[in-house]
C-alpha cells in the first residue's frame, strides 16, 4: 500500500528492538560492547514509516528501558562514557520515531530531557558534532512545549511560571550550545549561546556561578590553544558575570583566579600593547583576594614590559608589607637576577635575609645570593659570604643539612670549572671551602670523593705528598671504592711502586665485579669501570710499568662490554708479553706462551659471539680476525720447539680464520694449519705418553685431517696443485692415526691406497714404516707396501740400489727376524725369493751398498748355519751356497769373510756327501 515502510526499514527497527531486548537481560551478555556498536552503527537507517508497522508503544518502551539501562549502568564501570553516549543515542533517535504532534506534554518533557542529556553527553566526551542535532531538537521541542504551556495559561501569573519553567531547560540547553561550538572552534556561536543564557541571568539568578565558572573554563580552554583574544573575551565574560549578583557570584578568591589568568592572557598576548590591561587586571585581582601570584605577576608584567628599576622597587615594598613565604621571596629575586635587574635583585636579596634573620632556612637566601654572585663574575664577593659561612659553622650558626649539601655542589662545580679550565690553584681552593665544612676524623663518602679530587689538582701541581696525604684520607674514608684504589694505583704508578700499583688494580678489577654492592651509581653501565681501566693501563704505558699496565688490560678485556676496547686491549696484552718472551728462559717462557693462548682464546671467544650492528663495523671486525689469525700463525712458527703450544697456536690460528672471508689465501692458510696441528698431534703420539693421552692426540689428529680434508676439496678447483702433497701427506695422516687405533676403518683407507694409479714408492715406503711403529703392528700390510714399492723400483729406467735394498732388507727382516731357527718351508721359500730378487739386483747394477751386500750374504749364511746345525744338510747347502753368491759381490770387504767362508763351506759339503753316502739311490 501506498506510503508503507520497506521491508527493509521494518526489519532493521525489528533487529533492533531485538538487540536491546537482549542487552537488558537480567544476565547481561559477554557481546556488550559489539551490540552497544550494532545498535549505533544501525540506528540511523530506521525511518518513521516503520515505526508505523510496530505498536509505537513497544518503540516507546524500548526507547525509556534502554535509557534507564544505560543510567543505572553508569554506577558502575560495567560501560564506559562513549558506549554510555551511544546508547543514549539510539534510546533518543527511538524515542523520536514516537514524536508526533499529539503526542502528551509528558512525553514532550521526556525528550527534551533525554536530548539534552545525549547533547551533553556526546559534547563531554569530545564529540561534539554530534551533539549539536540533538541540541537543536531540544530547543525545538521547549519552544514546543512553551506553546502549548501558553495555550493553556489562565492569566499573568500562570504566563511567569510557565515561562520560568522552560527557561531552566533552555538555559542548560543554551550553555550546552555554547560548550560545544568552542569544542569546535565557532567562536561567534558561542557567544551567542552565552549572551542569550547572560540575558535570563535577572530570572534565574541562581546560574550566575554556573555560567561565570563556564566563562573561565572557556577562557582556560582557549588559552591553552594561545588563542589569546577569544581566552581575554571570555576571562572578561568571566569576571563581569560573577559581579553581577553577589549573593551567586563565584566567590573573591575565584574572581581574583580569573583575573590573574586574564593578566597572563595579556602578559603573553603582547605585554607592550597590553601592558596597562595586564596591570589593571592584577590590580582588580590584588584587590579582589590578596595571593603570593598576584604579587609574582605584577613584577613579570613590569619585567616584561621593561617597567623602571623605579616601578620594580615600588612593587617589591609593597610585597614586603605582606606576609609572604621565604620560598616566594627566593624566587622573585630569581626571576630578578635571571631578568639581570641586580640593583633591585640583589638589594631585595639583602632585605629578605634581614626579614628571615631567624629563620633555620636563612641558608637559602644567603646560597641564592652566593649563585647569583658567581653568575655575575662577582667571586670576591661571593667567597667572602662563604668565607662568612664558615666561620657562622664554628660558632653557632650552621645551614641546615639541605642547604650545606646545596652549598658543597655550588663548591665542587665552581672547582670542576676551573680543573677543566686547568686553573688548579684555583680548583684547590674551592675543596678547600669544602673541605672546611667536615669535621677531623669525619668518614664520609663525599669527603673520599673530595679527597680524591684533591689528590688530582695536587698531581697536576706536581706535589706528589700532598696528593698521597689526600689519597690516604680518601682510603681511610672510603677504600671500597674504585674511585679510591684508581687514585692509590696513580700514586704508585709515579713512586714507580709496581707492587703497590698491581695491588691497586687487583682491587679495582674486584670491585669492578660487584658494582651492586657500591654506592657509584656510576658504576651501573659498567662505562665508568672500563674507562678508569683503560685509563689506567694508559698511565702505567706511560711511566713504564708492564706489570700494571698488563693487570689493567687483563680487567679490561674482561669486564668491557664495547668489542672493540677488548680488541684494542688483548693486542696490547700480546705486544706486551711477546716483547718479554723473546728475551725470557725456557720456563719463564712457556708460561708466558700459556698466556699468550689465554688472550688469543679470549679474542676468539669475543669474534664468536652474535654480530650486532654497532657493537663493530663489518670491515674493522675482518681488520681484528685477520691480525690475530696471523699473530697465532707467528708464534706458532716461532716456538716449533714447544709442540704442544705450536699446535695450539696452529689450530686457534685456523679458528680465526673461520670468521674471514674463504678466499684462496684463508683456504690455503686453513690447510696448513689443520696439516701442521695433525702432523704435530702425531708426532706427540709417538713420545713416551701414557696410553689415555696418546689416544686423545691421536684422535684430535683425526679430527682436524677430516677438516683438511673437506678445506682441501673445497680449494682444489680455485687452481692448479698438481705438485701439491697434500693428498698424500692426508693418507700418511690418517693411516698412522687409524693404524695406531687399531681402526676398523683401516682397511678401507689401504683399499683406497692399493687403488691408486700412481702412488709414489716413497708413499709406500713410508706406510710400511708405520704399519710397524708401536703401537701398531700391522705385518701383512707392511709387506704388501714394500712388494709395491719394489715393484715400481724395478720398472725404474734407473733402478736404484739403495731404495731397492732398503726395501729387501726390510722384506727379508719381515721374513726371517733375528734369532729365529725354526722357519717352516714356507716362509724359508718367500724369504729365498727375496734374496734371489736382491742377488739380480746386485748383479745388474753398480750402486747397491755394499754394507747392504754384507748383510744379505750373513742373513743367508747365517740362516744355512742353522740349518745344518738342525740337521738339515741339503738346506743349509743352499743357504750357505746363497752366502757365498754374495761372497762374489763383495768389494774390499771380500777378503776379510772369504777364508773363514770357504772352509766352513768345504765342512757343510763334506757332511752333505757322507750324509748322501748313507741314503739309498731312487730307483
Amino acid at each position: 500500500m501506498a506510503g508503507a515502510p520497506s521491508l527493509p526499514a521494518l526489519q532493521v527497527l525489528e533487529s533492533k528492538i531485538e538487540l536491546v531486548q537482549e542487552l537488558l537481560k537480567r544476565d547481561a551478555p559477554s557481546n556488550v560492547p559489539e551490540i552497544i556498536d550494532k545498535l549505533f552503527s544501525e540506528i540511523e537507517n530506521v525511518d518513521k514509516k516503520a515505526e508505523d508497522e510496530i505498536q509505537e508503544a513497544e518503540v516507546e518502551e524500548c526507547s525509556v528501558n534502554l535509557w534507564n539501562w544505560a543510567v543505572t549502568k553508569r554506577m558502575g564501570s560495567f560501560i564506559n562514557d562513549e558506549q554510555r553516549a551511544k546508547l543514549r543515542h539510539v534510546a533518543c533517535r527511538l524515542a523520536l520515531l514516537c514524536e508526533d504532534n499529539s503526542s502528551s506534554e509528558e512525553t514532550v518533557r521526556r525528550q527534551i530531557l533525554m536530548t539534552m542529556k545525549t547533547g551533553k553527553g556526546w559534547v563531554d566526551i569530545g564529540k561534539a558534532v554530534l551533539a549539536d542535532c540533538f541540541l537543536e531538537i531540544a530547543i525545538k521541542s521547549i519552544e514546543n512545549l512553551y506553546t502549548r504551556l501558553m495555550k493553556r495559561s489562565n492569566g499573568e501569573a500562570d504566563i511567569h511560571v510557565h515561562k520560568a519553567d522552560v527557561e531552566k531547560d533552555l538555559f542548560k540547553v543554551l550553555s550546552y550550545q555554547a560548550e560545544s561550538a568552542v569544542a569546535q572552534g565557532d567562536f561567534q556561536k558561542a557567544v551567542m549561546c552565552v549572551q542569550r543564557c547572560k540575558d535570563m541571568l535577572m530570572r534565574l539568578p541562581k546560574e550566575t556561578c554556573y555560567l561565570s565558572l563556564l566563562c573561565y573554563n572557556f577562557g582556560v580552554e582557549t588559552y591553552e590553544q594561545k588563542r589569546y583574544e577569544q581566552s581575554s573575551f571570555w576571562l572578561s565574560q568571566s569576571y563581569a558575570i560573577g559581579k553581577m549578583d553577589k549573593r551567586y557570584s563565584t566567590g573573591q578568591e575565584m574572581q581574583a583566579k580569573v583575573l590573574r589568568l586574564l593578566a597572563t592572557v595579556y602578559l603573553e598576548w603582547d605585554c607592550k600593547v597590553y601592558q596597562d590591561k595586564a596591570l589593571q587586571a592584577i590590580s582588580l585581582a590584588n584587590k579582589e583576594n590578596l595571593h603570593p601570584a598576584g604579587f609574582f605577576l605584577k613584577i613579570q608584567i613590569l619585567l616584561k614590559s621593561g617597567a623602571a628599576d623605579e616601578d620594580l622597587s615600588s612593587a617589591i615594598a609593597e610585597i614586603m608589607h605582606h606576609e609572604v613565604s621565604l620560598d616566594f621571596c627566593l624566587n622573585t629575586a630569581k626571576m630578578l637576577l635571571e631578568h639581570n635587574r641586580e640593583l633591585v635583585g640583589f638589594d631585595f636579596l639583602k632585605s629578605v635575609a634581614g626579614r628571615f634573620e631567624s629563620s633555620p632556612d636563612l641558608g637559602k637566601v644567603i646560597l641564592l645570593h652566593i649563585e647569583f654572585l658567581l653568575q655575575r663574575m662577582r667571586e670576591p664577593l661571593a667567597k667572602q659570604k662563604i668565607e662568612d659561612i664558615i666561620t657562622g659553622h664554628y660558632t653557632g650558626k650552621q645551614l641546615s643539612a639541605e642547604t650545606l649539601n646545596q652549598l658543597h655542589i655550588i663548591l665542587w662545580d665552581r672547582a670542576a670549572k676551573n680543573y677543566e679550565a686547568k686553573n688548579y690553584p684555583e680548583a684547590l681552593q674551592w675543596y678547600n671551602y669544602s673541605l672546611s665544612f667536615y669535621s677531623s676524623g669525619q668518614i664520609d663518602q663525599n669527603l673520599a670523593k673530595l679527597q680524591r679530587n684533591m689528590a688530582s689538582c695536587y698531581l697536576h701541581l706536581k706535589q706528589l705528598e700532598k696528593a698521597k696525604e689526600a689519597v690516604k684520607e680518601a682510603e681511610r674514608c672510603d677504600p671500597r671504592s674504585i674511585f679510591t684504589q684508581f687514585s692509590v694505583y696513580k700514586i704508585a704508578v709515579l713512586e714507580g711502586n709496581a707492587d703497590k700499583a698491581v695491588e691497586a688494580i687487583v682491587s679495582m678489577g674486584k670491585l669492578a665485579e660487584e658494582p651492586a654492592q657500591h654506592e657509584d651509581k656510576l658504576l651501573a653501565d659498567g662505562s665508568t669501570v672500563t674507562s678508569l681501566l683503560s685509563l689506567a693501563a694508559q698511565i702505567a704505558l706511560e711511566n713504564e710499568q708492564h706489570a700494571a699496565a698488563i693487570k689493567a688490560l687483563e680487567y679490561l678485556s674482561q669486564n668491557s662490554q664495547d668489542c672493540q676496547q677488548v680488541f684494542i686491549a688483548l693486542k696490547c696484552l700480546i705486544r706486551l708479553v711477546l716483547s718479554k718472551v723473546i728475551a725470557e728462559l725456557e720456563e719463564k717462557r712457556m708460561k708466558d706462551l700459556d698466556t699468550l693462548l689465554t688472550y688469543l682464546t679470549l679474542a676468539h671467544q669475543k669474534l664468536a659471539e652474535p654480530f650486532t650492528e654497532g657493537s663493530l663495523t663489518l670491515e674493522l671486525r675482518t681488520q681484528v680476525t685477520h691480525w690475530f689469525r696471523k699473530v697465532a700463525w707467528n708464534l706458532a712458527v716461532q716456538f716449533e720447539n714447544c709442540p704442544g703450544t705450536m699446535r695450539d697456536f696452529f689450530i686457534l690460528s685456523f679458528k680465526f680464520s673461520q670468521f674471514c672471508r674463504p678466499d684462496k689465501a684463508v683456504l690455503i692458510a686453513q690447510k696448513t694449519c689443520l696439516l701442521m696441528a695433525a702432523a704435530i698431534g702425531l708426532e706427540m703420539g709417538r713420545q713416551n705418553v701414557a696410553l689415555a693421552e696418546q689416544i686423545d692426540l691421536l684422535t684430535q689428529a683425526l679430527q682436524h685431517i677430516q677438516a683438511c680434508r673437506d678445506i682441501w676439496k673445497a680449494l682444489k678447483p680455485t687452481g692448479d696443485f698438481s705438485k701439491d702433497p697434500t693428498d698424500t701427506l692426508l693418507l700418511l695422516y690418517e693411516f698412522e692415526a687409524r693404524a695406531k687405533l687399531n681402526d676398523p676403518a683401516l682397511e678401507s683407507l689401504l683399499e683406497s691406497v692399493w687403488d691408486l694409479p700412481q702412488v709414489e714408492s716413497k708413499t709406500l715406503e713410508t706406510i710400511a714404516s708405520l704399519a710397524m711403529e708401536p703401537p701398531a703392528h700391522y705385518p701383512s700390510v707392511c709387506k704388501k707396501a714394500l712388494k709395491t714399492a719394489l715393484t715400481i723400483h724395478k720398472k725404474q729406467e734407473a733402478v736404484d740400489g739403495v731404495r731397492i735394498s732398503k726395501c729387501l732388507h726390510s722384506l727379508i727382516h719381515l721374513s726371517l727376524p733375528s734369532g729365529v731357527i725354526d722357519a717352516d718351508a714356507c716362509v724359508l721359500e718367500e724369504a729365498w725369493g727375496y734374496f734371489e730378487d736382491a742377488l739380480s739386483t746386485v748383479s745388474s747394477t753398480d750402486n747397491y751398498p755394499e754394507v747392504e751386500t754384507l748383510w744379505l750374504m750373513t742373513k743367508a749364511w747365517n740362516t744355512g748355519i742353522f740349518q745344518y746345525s738342525s740337521g738339515k744338510y741339503k738346506e743349509a747347502e743352499q743357504w750357505c751356497g746363497l752366502g757365498m753368491r754374495f761372497l762374489h759381490h763383495l768389494g774390499s770387504l771380500k777378503s776379510s769373510y772369504e777364508s773363514n767362508m770357504v772352509g766352513l763351506y768345504s765342512e757343510v759339503l763334506d757332511k752333505l756327501d757322507r750324509v748322501k753316502g748313507f741314503l739309498p739311490n731312487e730307483e
